[in-house]
């Protein structure tokens, strides 16, 4: 019983990317050959007095919404998709780099991403444009 117990509560802290599911999909646009299909962004302006971190949620804002990784200032994200103020992005939540995200691969239509890299929804205003 208390196995059981235990088993259930360390499966529970487990990181949300490795239980990840986005409920509206992330779309990559289709690449030119020419330029990255998606831009570089870092995560900035959070209150390290507050929370300390952005949420990544499974939609772009409203409800419902889930809450399904953390973010903190300086990490580097890929912006692939946008709804009003909220972007679709990718990232290395899962202990790879960016460039083995396969985001910029040559695709004549757009796709929904599916990973190996981590993804999701998080709101513009925590977001700065590096690239692209």
């Amino acid at each position: 019983m208390w196995v059981a117990c235990i088993l259930l509560a360390a499966a529970a802290r487990q990181p949300a990317y490795a239980q990840q599911r986005v409920d509206v999909p992330i779309y990559i646009p289709p690449g030119d050959g020419q330029a990255a299909t998606c831009s570089g962004g870092e995560v900035v302006g959070l209150d390290p007095r507050g929370d300390g971190f952005l949420s990544v949620l499974s939609t772009p804002g409203g409800r419902p919404h889930r809450e399904i990784d953390r973010l903190y200032n300086g990490q580097e994200v890929r912006i692939c998709d946008q709804h009003g103020p909220w972007m679709g992005v990718v990232y290395d939540g899962r202990g790879r780099r960016m460039g083995d995200c396969k985001v910029d691969e040559e695709r004549p239509v757009r796709w929904v991403y599916t990973g190996p890299c981590a993804y999701g929804w998080v709101h513009q205003r925590y977001v700065r444009i590096t690239a692209g």
